[in-house]
């Protein structure tokens, strides 16, 4: 077997998925052949060399799994938490392999969750730049108006940082009348930083009140239901799996206009129109004798 990437080998193996195993290696907490590795750019032989993730050695991958969960609310989606909250793997038995959540649903949210120890797969669907839209119904306080939601739209400022354009739906409202109560809408991310949703909305003043994901890119099951959770069918791996990546839009190019002359740009002001030019052979060389 030819040299492969430490990360690679780690996804593949179903530890961790390889943004995670990027993290662990940067960590000091990947052996190879007792060394420990910090290096992303470091190759190993999976079936020659010794790797170890925080001490447990690394066997041949196991068989791929992908299981769609419907995550209750106070549920962390982690693998384990220090606090003791259950997680998503809790929710999950009778699976052998060591499966992992991909990407996060903050612990007041509810809603689908991909399971799998596929790291590549697991990339795909996380990376902002493969096209794996996750959708989301958001009720929010108060009727924000249109200019807002353009504007959160068109990408905001958090912490920093611009948020990409993402699609705002408006689904509904819960008043009587479109101008009270509260507003339910549609939201399409291709990011997933932490709490995203909460925090866009809570910026613009109106703070959520309830978020569920109801779609993974092309993947949605409405039929299930908090705690509930099944097998992806090859289908619907497959079409994670093709999700074609996303292009960055470029910018036409500004035609480049050529430098006027004073006098051209004098007549111009004047509204002269330039005189017309005459074509004329030009002169022979002085008179030979």
């Amino acid at each position: 077997m030819q040299l492969e990437r430490l990360q690679k080998i780690i996804a593949h193996a179903g530890f961790a998925s390889r943004r995670e195993a990027e993290t662990m290696i940067r960590e000091g907490r990947v052996t190879v052949n007792g060394q420990v590795i910090t290096e992303l750019g470091s190759r190993a032989n999976a079936d020659k060399d010794h790797i170890k993730v925080d001490g447990k050695l690394i066997t041949h991958a196991e068989p791929h799994r992908y299981i769609l969960l419907y995550k209750p609310k106070e549920v962390m989606t982690t693998v384990e938490d220090p606090q003791g909250r259950r997680t998503v793997i809790d929710l999950v038995r009778g699976i052998r392999e060591r499966i992992y959540p991909v990407g996060r649903l903050d612990f007041h949210s509810e809603g689908l969750v991909l399971l799998t120890n596929d790291g590549d797969l697991a990339f795909k669907v996380s990376h902002p730049t493969h096209g794996s839209v996750k959708t989301y119904h958001v009720k929010v306080r108060g009727v924000p108006e249109e200019r807002i939601i353009d504007k959160l739209q068109r990408g905001i400022t958090l912490e920093g940082k611009r948020t990409l354009p993402c699609e705002i739906e408006r689904l509904k409202t819960t008043g009587r009348n479109d101008e009270e109560g509260n507003s339910w809408f549609e939201v399409k991310l291709r990011e997933g930083r932490t709490q995203q949703i909460r925090k866009m909305f809570q910026a613009v003043g109106h703070p959520v009140s309830k978020l569920r994901r109801v779609a993974i890119g092309p993947i949605a099951d409405p039929k299930l239901t908090p705690g509930v959770w099944r097998e992806l069918t090859k289908q619907e791996v497959k079409m994670l799996a093709t999700m074609k990546d996303l292009k960055p839009k470029t910018k036409p190019r500004r035609a480049t206009k050529r430098p006027t002359s004073r006098k051209a740009a004098s007549k111009k002001k004047t509204g002269a129109k330039p005189a017309a030019r005459t074509t004329s052979k030009p002169r022979r060389a002085a008179r030979q004798r």
